[in-house]
């Protein structure tokens, strides 16, 4: 089952990602936001770094495992 969620999650999220990455880097004129894709990696990586180490930090993402689940 685990490996059917990752394709469903696979499929959905990739085109999305692609689309919203296109729609920010199309100019304006063609009814995007007119961003260069180097303007995007450069400011958009930083949040994503932050996130990582704060979420490794807090470990508010992790998931309560029960002692049935450990074995």
């Amino acid at each position: 089952m685990q490996c059917f969620s990752f394709w469903i999650a696979y499929i959905l999220t990739r085109p999305l990602g692609a689309s919203i990455g296109d729609y920010l880097s199309q100019s304006k004129g063609d009814g995007g936001f007119g961003i260069r894709n180097s303007y995007n990696k450069r400011n958009v990586s930083p949040y994503d770094l932050v996130t990582v180490i704060y979420l490794t930090a807090t470990k508010k993402d992790a998931v309560a495992r029960s002692e049935e689940a450990l074995g």
